[in-house]
């Protein structure tokens, strides 16, 4: 059975987001996948959701938060995946198929970082065989000082792991997208010209903001550059 995974901890992203991800990914694939969400709050999920609550194992990936919770997906002891697991971030836009992704050859495929000349992984979707690189996450807790003083986050750390002992694929350059960077146009076009996204495109990604809901909107954060509404965008980020 395919397996879309997702994480949800603190109060940074609301229910919603978990409930919009799972409406997105059930129009995106068959019917007999399974949506997991890790997460230390269940409250305001869809029942279709299936919780794993976020493991002891926690303990060793306290300090500054740089997303290295993620790292606790390779803990099969207690998170019970199997197969191939297609991890998706909160704040995402999902166009089309998912398939292509459970399709794709790689034991482990990550997006190409667009900032680092491609050394880094993008950990915003990932895909890896569940039980195969819980390496990752022992080896992290092992040495956990090491790793966070030699890499700024969990996504440079994973990605040079599973590089160390297997090999890394990368998504098609075109598969996953930024809004900030790839469908936002440039200025002073952007005063004018709606956001879109690129062709071939299948997921978009808002690190930072805005999210999917406020770029819907033309929300933008402080300092930066104003841009028309994506109206698409909740063409997709819906629940029905």
């Amino acid at each position: 059975m395919l397996t879309v995974a997702c994480m949800k901890w603190g109060d940074k992203y609301g229910p919603e987001y978990v409930n919009v991800l799972r409406a997105m990914g059930r129009r995106n694939l068959p019917d007999d996948h399974r949506f997991v969400c890790v997460t230390d709050n269940s409250k305001g999920g869809d029942p279709g959701i299936e919780v794993i609550p976020i493991p002891s194992t926690l303990d060793g990936l306290g300090g500054p938060e740089r997303v290295w919770k993620k790292l606790l997906l390779f803990d099969s002891e207690h998170i019970n995946l199997d197969g191939k697991v297609l991890y998706i971030d909160l704040d995402v836009v999902i166009l089309n198929s998912l398939m292509p992704f459970f399709e794709h050859p790689g034991d482990f495929c990550i997006i190409r970082d667009w900032s680092l000349d491609g050394i880094i992984g993008n950990s915003s979707v990932f895909r890896f065989e569940a039980g195969t690189i819980d390496f990752v996450l022992a080896d992290f807790i092992a040495e956990s000082q090491k790793w966070r003083e030699k890499f700024r986050n969990e996504q440079a750390y994973l990605t040079h792991a599973v590089l160390n002992k297997k090999r890394v694929e990368y998504w098609p350059q075109d598969w996953c997208c930024s809004f900030r960077r790839h469908c936002t146009p440039a200025f002073p076009k952007r005063l004018f010209v709606e956001p879109k996204a690129p062709p071939g495109a299948k997921i978009v990604i808002f690190h930072g903001d805005p999210k999917p809901h406020e770029a819907a909107e033309g929300k933008r954060a402080k300092g930066r550059m104003p841009y028309k509404p994506a109206k698409w965008i909740l063409d997709h980020w819906r629940l029905d």
